[in-house]
């Protein structure tokens, strides 16, 4: 049997991981600047992780959600506490589309209403509902179109107030930055509009911070950069730093009726015992502050090199312009220099998405390798 081609593949096979470096087949060792679409946020095979999910897995690694799991409470307590959003309440699914398919349904519970009102280059995933409101047409099938959605250019908040006016709309969906588009960060007075914006017409406002979430940008989540209280937030991939995991945070407002989500794989006991010892990792390292110092170093040092015509995003989320498409010195930094960075949709931008542990010595290997392949 062959497997269903529908991966670019680097001619690479990643064999083991430490910390910020990833080694092939032949023990060289990679740099790993793009955490495989930013999932991995403590760093590879951290001991931390690596035990707790080892002595998970000799005691239970799964029961369906028909029974109690004390590990899913446990879970969100150490997220409430780590986020400053413990009045919020938690399910837990398995992967960021999955998250935000469940945001989106529950919107739509909550208010009645099945149009979404999404933004230019959004990305929330390939599922049903979240492939419907992203900017992209060539992962819609014939079965996803016909969809209530309604594209507006990011930042205009007069083109949102005038969908909204029209009181059909269920809720507004915003990345808290937009990660798969080149790392656009929503403006600040943008964002803290929106809250009150949507309320004011009976919609809902979700954040997706499947890809901005986690620390990634130096907070939490990347919309506490501005004043803005989402009604629901999606996450996802640093939740489990490599195993599947994602969840939906409600806002107390929400009611909750039996049966109105369901999952079964979602807050398995192997799967809240990853993101629990994720959540121990990022607080006891305090992670979210080397995010801060390690992101401002980086873009500071990248635009010093003078290599760049812009460089944009918080933290360790960053986004790396130039003046032509980026897949030719994204393989030379890969087999020449050793350094493993990430693409976009834009073909000019490459994405920076380390673990947040990473240290200055090794971003500086990273500027190095910059200044090395661009000669």
């Amino acid at each position: 049997m062959n497997l269903f081609n529908v991966y670019s593949l680097y001619d690479i096979e990643p064999v083991r991981g430490n910390g910020a470096y990833v080694y092939d087949e032949n023990n060289r060792a990679i740099l790993d600047f793009y955490g495989g679409h930013a999932v991995i946020s403590i760093g590879h095979s951290h001991p931390h992780y690596v035990k707790t999910i080892q002595d998970q897995i000799a005691k239970l690694g799964f029961y369906s959600n028909s029974v109690k799991n004390p590990l899913q409470l446990e879970l969100a307590a150490k997220l409430g506490e780590l986020s400053g959003l413990d009045n919020y309440e938690l399910f837990l699914v398995s992967s960021g589309a999955e998250a935000n398919e469940n945001a989106l349904k529950l919107a739509s519970f909550h208010t009645g209403r099945n149009r979404i009102l999404a933004f230019d280059g959004a990305f929330h995933g390939r599922t049903s509902a979240a492939v419907n409101v992203t900017d992209n047409e060539s992962i819609k099938a014939p079965i996803n179109r016909n969809f209530p959605v309604t594209f507006l250019p990011l930042n205009d908040l007069a083109a949102a107030e005038a969908e909204l006016a029209k009181g059909d709309v269920a809720a507004i969906i915003i990345e808290g930055v937009q990660g798969v588009h080149g790392i656009y960060v929503p403006e600040p007075d943008f964002l803290e509009a929106l809250p009150d914006l949507c309320h004011a017409h009976g919609a809902v406002l979700i954040l997706d911070e499947v890809q901005s979430g986690y620390g990634r940008t130096g907070k939490f989540f990347a919309f506490q950069h501005s004043n803005v209280q989402p009604d629901i937030i999606s996450m996802a991939k640093g939740m489990g730093n490599g195993f599947p995991i994602g969840g939906v945070l409600i806002h107390p407002s929400f009611e909750a009726k039996s049966g109105m989500l369901g999952t079964t794989f979602g807050g398995s006991h192997l799967a809240c015992a990853a993101g629990i010892a994720v959540l121990d990792v990022i607080k006891e390292e305090d992670l979210l502050n080397n995010a801060t110092k390690m992101g401002t170093y980086l873009m500071e040092q990248m635009a010093a090199t003078g290599l760049f015509t812009e460089i944009r995003g918080y933290g360790l989320m960053i986004g790396l312009q130039m003046t032509e498409p980026i897949g030719p010195l994204r393989k030379k930094l890969l087999f020449e220099q050793g350094v493993f960075t990430g693409s976009s949709k834009d073909p000019n931008t490459i994405r920076l998405l380390p673990p947040l542990n990473v240290t200055r010595a090794q971003c500086d290997v990273l500027i190095g390798a910059f200044r090395e392949a661009l000669g």
